[in-house]
């Protein structure tokens, strides 16, 4: 549920009631456990009676923003009342500086592949939010700077290569046994020729002509590593991937059985390209940072859980992929936001 969406229930409380509502958020947040109207009482410090407020929190109940877990007089915020203070109450708080400078050194491309930097930036930002952490690392369709090819011994080359602004992407392909190093080297100079300021997307499919139409004098073998390179690199389903992190904070406050078997069913769903596809999708349909909450999350429609994730941009301004955190319903949403904010801006200039 994007979070520009305020629904109205929240503007039409009175200043009594959102006050009492925040801090059953508050707790709940807080400790997961229901509060009861004596607990508010004290803690409101406005004289009002815990008759009072019970007779608030009924009506805050019947609007279906709060309901009681069991018998006793405390209550907790529905799935409803936590998008509706979400998108409607929460005052968002800033990051503390050991938590940006945190995010800041992982977000820094030097030696690394992009896929690497963003693997320890989703890795930094679970930890920091006490969350599963996901990103979803575009694929690579930046101009190039450099291409080499590295044996590794019968049967294996590692391909090496460094973007323009100086990304390093390092990958591992099959080649036929035996194969000379004066081919490794050939296939490299060849490649160099056509790609340096390029794409490999922008690149390849010249390269295919050319070689299927012997236009360029290369050996059988060259030929072959060649077209390993590019295959390996260029398009296809597998251009994009999901990375999660830091999935066993979600087991942390787990107590019952259904709640496992809830989590195990989100991790299923993690595990397919609908699922990452659907992360992208649903980080483009609004600006900034997107939340969704609970069993009407219509990327998941898994009760208890929460997710907040925000997309980034590449030099041309074009979303290409998303990072953020997913934890139960009680995240501390005002910490949390910002951080998936800001580490998404990172990594806009890191890709930028």
């Amino acid at each position: 549920m994007p979070r520009s969406f305020v629904p109205s229930p929240i503007n039409e409380l009175n200043e009594r009631s959102r006050e009492i509502f925040r801090l059953i958020v508050d707790g709940y947040v807080a400790t997961g456990e229901p509060i009861g109207s004596r607990t508010l009482s004290r803690r409101l410090g406005q004289n009002l009676s815990p008759a009072t407020i019970r007779n608030v929190m009924a009506d805050l109940e019947e609007a279906g923003l709060l309901y009681a877990p069991h018998t006793s007089a405390g209550r907790l915020p529905t799935e409803l009342g936590l998008r509706l203070f979400v998108h409607g109450l929460l005052e968002i708080g800033g990051l503390a500086e050991d938590e940006r400078r945190s995010i800041e050194s992982l977000c820094v491309a030097r030696g690394k592949s992009l896929p690497q930097a963003l693997e320890e930036a989703t890795t930094a930002l679970s930890g920091l939010s006490h969350c599963a952490g996901i990103v979803v690392v575009p694929n690579q369709d930046r101009p190039l700077k450099h291409i080499e090819f590295v044996s590794l011994g019968p049967g294996r080359a590692l391909v090496v290569l460094v973007t323009e602004d100086g990304l390093v992407e390092n990958r591992v392909i099959e080649v036929p046994p035996g194969l000379p190093p004066a081919a490794l080297t050939s296939a490299g100079n060849y490649l160099n020729a056509r790609l340096i300021g390029r794409t490999m997307e922008e690149a390849k499919a010249e390269i295919e002509q050319e070689i299927t139409s012997n236009k360029v004098q290369l050996d059988e073998l060259t030929s072959k590593l060649v077209a390993a390179g590019l295959a390996n690199w260029a398009g296809g389903d597998e251009g994009s991937a999901l990375i999660v992190r830091g999935q066993a904070n979600l087991l942390e406050d787990v107590t019952a059985l259904a709640d496992l078997e809830r989590l195990r069913t989100l991790f299923e769903m993690l595990e397919t390209r609908e699922i990452m596809l659907r992360l992208l999708d649903a980080s483009k349909q609004g600006e900034g940072v997107q939340i969704f909450i609970g069993a009407e999350n219509r990327l998941f429609g898994v009760a208890g859980c929460s997710m907040v994730i925000a997309p980034y941009q590449n030099s041309r301004e074009q979303i290409v992929g998303a990072i953020g955190v997913i934890g139960p319903t009680r995240i501390n949403y005002a910490r949390i936001i910002p951080m998936v904010d800001y580490t998404a801006k990172m990594i806009g200039r890191l890709i930028g």
